[in-house]
């Protein structure tokens, strides 16, 4: 956290907690905090409503609107899309999950609220893209919001834990034909954020499993994790890869291969690493969304087989 936000925090809690018990900001309470609530229900609808307004303008810029409508895009991207829609809820639900054991409201409900939460705001999303005449609103974003939500609320209220984590990596593509390079460019981006965010061709999602969370009698040690991963490549259009350019040319870019890769690699949970220092396990959890770099088997959907040394 940034030392403002801290700052105003405490003296949020100092303020609103005058009348009753003092609680260590840093304690988990064992009953509820109404200031904690209050603070936490506040902190989020501000976050959620500016990062809603801000996406509002930036995203859909340059977009007219429209009608509400519904667009059935189950078939793009090789559902790469659908993966990061999961993924999101996913970790949205699991951070605001994190930050609501600080209320002291009774674990059941800081588990649904917590974990609802992704899913409501990738559906306010949704119906903002119901608006757009880019895109529409989509039933199967919708599930695979849901599905990335249900993950992180199941494991919660069976195991009291994520034995069973979500995580992303992603890495740079370049092609040597220009023409190809410009339609990437145009599509995700020329920063490295937004080629890192908007490029399904360099982004891998993982399904990361803690084996000694199972069997904790087991030789497997407490941090390491089996992750299994799935990614796309050769894409430059939803659903394949023709396109016009702005002179009224057409392109066809049939012999770019459009290829599902799935990896097999070790991986670190480093939420199981032990320490006492409280900006070391938040460090730890920000890491933890992220899927260590480590030699990983690839297996692609055209039969291709390959060991990497390093993958991320």
């Amino acid at each position: 956290m940034k030392k403002p936000f801290l700052i105003l925090l405490l003296s949020l809690q100092f303020c609103c907690g005058m009348a009753q018990k003092k609680v260590s900001f840093f304690s988990i309470p064992d009953t509820t905090v109404n200031s904690h609530v209050w603070l936490l229900t506040g902190t989020t609808a501000t976050l959620y409503g500016a990062s809603l307004a801000a996406l509002n303008t930036a995203w859909y810029k340059g977009y007219p609107r429209t009608g509400f409508h519904f667009f059935n895009d189950i078939g793009e991207w090789n559902q790469m899309d659908k993966a990061g829609h999961i993924f999101s809820a996913y970790f949205i639900g699991k951070y605001s999950r994190e930050m609501w054991r600080w209320s002291g409201l009774p674990r059941k409900k800081q588990i649904w609220i917590g974990g609802l939460s992704g899913f409501a705001y990738q559906s306010v999303v949704e119906v903002l893209d119901g608006y757009s005449s880019e895109w529409g609103f989509s039933w199967s974003d919708m599930g695979a919001n849901a599905i990335g939500s249900a993950l992180l609320i199941s494991q919660e209220l069976a195991w009291n834990e994520q034995r069973i984590q979500l995580k992303f990596s992603a890495h740079s593509q370049r092609y040597d034909d220009p023409v190809l390079q410009e339609k990437a460019d145009q599509l995700f981006g020329t920063t490295f954020w937004e080629r890192t965010l908007k490029n399904y061709n360099g982004q891998t999602y993982w399904l990361s499993v803690n084996p000694y969370s199972f069997n904790k009698n087991g030789n497997f040690p407490k941090w390491l994790n089996i992750a299994v991963g799935y990614g796309a490549q050769g894409m430059v259009g939803g659903r394949d890869n023709t396109w016009t350019d702005s002179h009224g040319i057409d392109h066809d870019y049939h012999q770019l291969q459009r290829v599902r890769q799935f990896y097999f690699s070790p991986d670190i949970d480093f939420t199981r690493i032990p320490t006492r220092k409280k900006g070391i396990k938040v460090l730890f959890q920000v890491l933890n969304m992220m899927k260590f770099p480590a030699p990983t088997l690839e297996i692609s959907s055209k039969g291709r087989v390959v060991l990497h040394p390093v993958y991320f």
